[in-house]
């Protein structure tokens, strides 16, 4: 079982179901509320938690009820949250979602997020320099993103970057990843007119798969055919599922094809983490595959 260690965000997403948006200054009633465990780090250790790997988590919590119900969360995932602390006088990280009709509006509030500071990460290195692979978002301040980065450098850490939410990032950051997993929009963000990072990128295409480049030469993953009821956590499951096929000494193609299934089959569920697979579940899924 390898290590794999997420940098990352945490939040609580409190969902809206309504009919309608509501207009400017208009007070409407809702037709339901959820919520649910979020974060685009918590969201990616779970995945790995559930894919095979031993997986730490470093990242921070309000000192309000969320950051508990979110913590204790990922420990019932069977994810290490001894280097998750809570943040005095600050709320977690919070996602307001309003749905309607297919489409959303979201606020992220990054509350304790923000304190994931380049003094909190220097306290942790110890930990990214034993595990096997490093995975960051872009949830929690850049200059923490990079001083991780220049820390598992050091040391030889193996390190995803998933560049999201995307914003250009300084070429510091992108030369340190040793793989970059944007999907098209972000790769469009941050790649358009350079080739200068092809062999690090991973790109993921929803339903068409994954493409990347290696020795040189472009190879392709094909997408699943499945059910899809909501694709939240997809990018997130992909991304777990690198990093603990990565961890687990798999090849970068077998790590990439592992990976796309996970997220296809993530799919198929209502909510980020409630759909993300187990492993069994994603080999099952790709034996039943090569039977077809």
């Amino acid at each position: 079982m390898g290590n794999v260690t997420i940098v990352g965000s945490i939040n609580m997403d409190m969902v809206t179901s309504t009919a309608v948006f509501p207009k400017q200054g208009e007070t409407i009633k809702g037709e339901r509320f959820v919520t649910m465990p979020g974060g685009k780090g918590a969201n990616q250790a779970v995945a790995a938690a559930r894919l095979g790997a031993s997986v730490r988590m470093i990242g921070r919590v309000g000192d309000d009820p969320f950051g508990k119900i979110l913590t204790d969360g990922l420990a019932n995932e069977g994810v290490n949250v001894s280097n998750v602390e809570p943040v005095t006088d600050c709320s977690s990280g919070i996602a307001s979602i309003i749905l309607s009709d297919q489409d959303n509006r979201i606020i992220i509030t990054p509350g304790a997020n923000d304190e994931v500071t380049v003094d909190y990460i220097n306290q942790f290195e110890q930990v990214l320099a034993e595990s096997d692979v490093v995975l960051l978002q872009l949830e929690i301040p850049l200059d923490a993103v990079e001083r991780t980065l220049v820390i598992c450098q050091k040391h030889r850490t193996k390190v995803i970057l998933n560049p999201a939410p995307a914003y250009p990032l300084p070429d510091t950051v992108l030369s340190m990843a040793d793989y970059i997993t944007p999907n098209e929009t972000e790769y469009e963000l941050l790649f358009k007119d350079s080739n200068e990072y092809q062999e690090k990128i991973i790109l993921t295409e929803g339903e068409a798969g994954v493409s990347w480049h290696e020795a040189g030469k472009q190879k392709r993953v094909a997408g699943h055919s499945v059910q899809l009821v909501d694709t939240t956590g997809a990018g997130d499951t992909f991304n777990g599922a690198l990093a603990a096929s990565l961890s687990n000494g798999e090849s970068l193609e077998e790590s990439i094809v592992f990976a796309n299934a996970a997220a296809a089959l993530s799919v198929q569920s209502l909510g980020a983490q409630s759909g993300m697979p187990t492993r069994e579940e994603v080999q099952e899924h790709l034996s039943k595959k090569e039977l077809t």
